[in-house]
C-alpha cells in the first residue's frame, strides 16, 4: 500500500504535504544538491571527529544494512541481470562511491568545504571531455569554450586566487585530491551509460554493495596504520547525517525527480551543488567566502552554462 494512500475518504494533512512533496520534482531536485553539498560540510565537520576511511566504509556498511533489505524483492527478480553485469557494476561503485568520498574526506584536512563544493562544479565539464575520450562524443566550439572557462574557474580555486601558485603548481593538496576526485567521478557518470537495464535503486544499491567491500581493505590500512580511532559523538552525528541524507534520501529525492521530469531536467540541478555547498560552509562552519571563491564559482557555473546550453 503507498503512504500516500486515503482510507475512509479522510487524507492526514502530513500525507497531503508528503504528496505535494513526492509530486514536485523541482522540490526534490533542490533537496538532494541541499543534501549533496551538505556532504562537503560533513567533510570538513569530520576532521578529527572520525577518520576519514572509518567515515567511507561505516557510511556504505550501513547504506548495505538498509537498502537491501527495503529493495529485497526487487533485488531477487533483478539478481539474473545484476549477476551477468557484476563486473561493471564492482568498478562503478568503488570508483564513484568508496573512492570519491574516500578522496573527499581525505582532501577535508588540508582544504574548506566551499573548495570542495566548487571543485565539484567541474564534473560536468570532465563528464563531457571524458563522453569524447570514451565514445568520441562530439565537442562543438561552445561547448570547448565552456570547459576552458570551467577548468580556468578549477584553477582559480586551486591557486587561491594566486598567479604566484598557479605559476610554480604549489597547490594545497586537498585541492589537488579533490580535483583528482572530480576526474574520477566522471568516469563513473561515463560509466553509467552502460548500466544494466535495471530500476535505478536498484542499481545504486548493488553499486553501494560493492563500494562496501572495496572500502574494507582501505579500513583495515588505516587502522593498521593507527590512523584509525573510535569517533567522538559529533562523528558518530557525522556518519549518520552521511548515511542518511547524502546517501538513502536523496537518491530516493533524485531517482524520483527523473522518474517526474526525465533524467536531462533533472541534471541540469546538479549544478547547485557548487552554489549550496559554500552558503552551508559559511553557515553552519563560519568559513570565510573570499573574492577569489566569487570568482571561481562564476567561472566555473558560467563554463557550464557555455556548455550545457549553449553549446547544444
Amino acid at each position: 500500500m503507498s503512504p500516500f494512500s486515503q482510507q475512509g475518504g479522510n487524507v492526514h494533512p502530513t500525507q497531503t504535504w508528503l504528496q505535494r512533496a513526492w509530486g514536485n520534482a523541482y522540490l526534490l531536485m533542490v533537496l538532494t544538491t541541499l543534501m549533496w553539498g551538505g556532504n562537503a560540510v560533513a567533510s570538513r565537520l569530520a576532521v578529527d571527529n572520525i577518520s576519514p576511511m572509518m567515515l567511507t566504509s561505516l557510511r556504505w556498511v550501513a547504506v548495505c544494512a538498509i537498502m537491501p533489505w527495503l529493495l529485497r524483492d526487487q533485488l531477487r527478480t533483478h539478481w539474473p541481470v545484476l549477476r551477468a553485469h557484476w563486473r561493471l557494476i564492482a568498478v562503478l561503485g568503488t570508483l564513484g562511491f568508496t573512492t570519491f568520498n574516500t578522496l573527499m574526506y581525505l582532501a577535508a584536512y588540508s582544504t574548506s568545504a566551499i573548495n570542495i563544493g566548487i571543485l565539484q562544479g567541474s564534473i560536468p565539464v570532465f563528464v563531457l571531455m571524458g563522453a569524447f575520450l570514451v565514445f568520441r562524443t562530439k565537442i562543438t566550439l561552445m561547448q570547448g569554450i565552456g570547459v576552458a572557462v570551467t577548468l580556468l574557474g578549477v584553477a582559480v580555486t586551486a591557486s587561491r586566487g594566486d598567479i604566484h601558485i598557479l605559476m610554480a603548481f604549489r597547490f594545497v593538496p586537498g585541492d589537488l585530491l579533490m580535483i583528482i576526485a572530480c576526474v574520477l567521478y566522471a568516469g563513473f557518470t561515463v560509466g553509467v551509460r552502460k548500466r544494466p537495464p535495471v530500476p535505478g535503486l536498484v542499481f545504486f544499491t548493488a553499486m553501494a554493495s560493492f563500494a562496501c567491500v572495496a572500502s574494507l581493505p582501505l579500513l583495515a590500512t588505516e587502522i593498521a596504520l593507527g590512523r584509525s580511532y573510535i569517533p567522538t559523538p559529533q562523528g558518530w552525528l557525522i556518519l549518520a547525517f552521511t548515511v542518511i541524507f547524502p546517501s538513502i534520501v536523496s537518491q530516493l529525492s533524485f531517482m524520483r525527480a527523473i522518474e517526474l521530469i526525465g533524467p536531462g531536467r533533472a541534471g541540469v540541478f546538479v549544478n547547485l551543488v557548487p552554489v549550496f555547498a559554500p552558503i552551508l560552509a559559511v553557515l553552519i562552519i563560519g568559513e570565510p567566502f573570499g573574492l577569489y571563491h566569487a570568482l571561481a564559482l562564476a567561472l566555473v557555473l558560467g563554463g557550464i552554462f557555455i556548455a550545457e546550453r549553449l553549446g547544444r
